[in-house]
């Protein structure tokens, strides 16, 4: 497999910053209710399908993969960063995290129950987003669900949007437009959140999370 240049550079960004983005997100969840209540309905659809084993991809220094254990949950994470998933196994012993990437994954078709991605796809150029989400339908279990996280463009006009992010080139995506995207790939939106920005947020961009699921066989 050729590696893409956003995936290198995604790489060599994020294992520049795994120490300092570790400790400005590490108690991100905390102060995020509403983040918790969709994990939380998350893990809960996740159980009943499979062996209810969920992937975290890109799972960044291991957060809210160990917040989804808490819950009960048979998670492992993944991540291109090495840096990343070194600080993940020292935060979470007990928790199984792997080096790789959400386009090539070493999980068997229909293993998963649950595949979560919080800010992960972001960095992928949206031409190559449609594959990475054949991945995860792939490795969902029928019935599975995926939860993806991500922030919204400015409208339907800007289905995409190029981002200023301070670790490597990012977009935004318009909810229906992605949701569009997600279905194409077999993947049928079953819920939303859009959370709007705090006043303090550096960035003044609404946070939305999809659910969907593959249909059963």
């Amino acid at each position: 497999m050729i590696e893409s240049d956003a995936l290198t550079a995604t790489r060599a960004g994020y294992d520049g910053a795994a120490a300092e983005y570790e400790q400005l997100f590490r108690d991100s969840l905390r102060d995020s209710p509403l983040d918790r209540a969709i994990l939380g309905a998350f893990a809960e659809v996740a159980r009943g399908s499979g062996d209810g084993r969920v992937a975290d991809l890109g799972c960044g220094p291991g957060y809210v993969t160990g917040h989804l254990a808490g819950l009960g949950l048979a998670v492992f994470g993944v991540d291109v960063s090495p840096a990343m998933i070194e600080l993940a196994r020292q935060a979470h012993p007990g928790l199984r995290f792997e080096v790789g990437t959400m386009a090539a994954l070493d999980i068997a078709d229909g293993e998963l129950g649950g595949v979560l991605s919080r800010w992960s796809v972001i960095h992928t150029p949206p031409p190559e987003v449609p594959a990475i989400l054949a991945e995860f339908h792939r490795v969902l279990a029928p019935g599975g669900h995926l939860l993806i996280g991500f922030s919204a463009s400015e409208g339907p006009a800007h289905p995409t949007q190029v981002f200023d992010h301070l670790v490597a080139p990012a977009y935004r995506w318009w909810p229906d437009h992605l949701a569009a995207t997600l279905q194409e790939a077999g993947l049928t939106e079953v819920a939303r959140m859009v959370r709007e920005p705090e006043p303090t947020d550096k960035r003044q961009f609404q946070s939305v999370h999809l659910l969907a699921r593959k249909a059963s066989d």
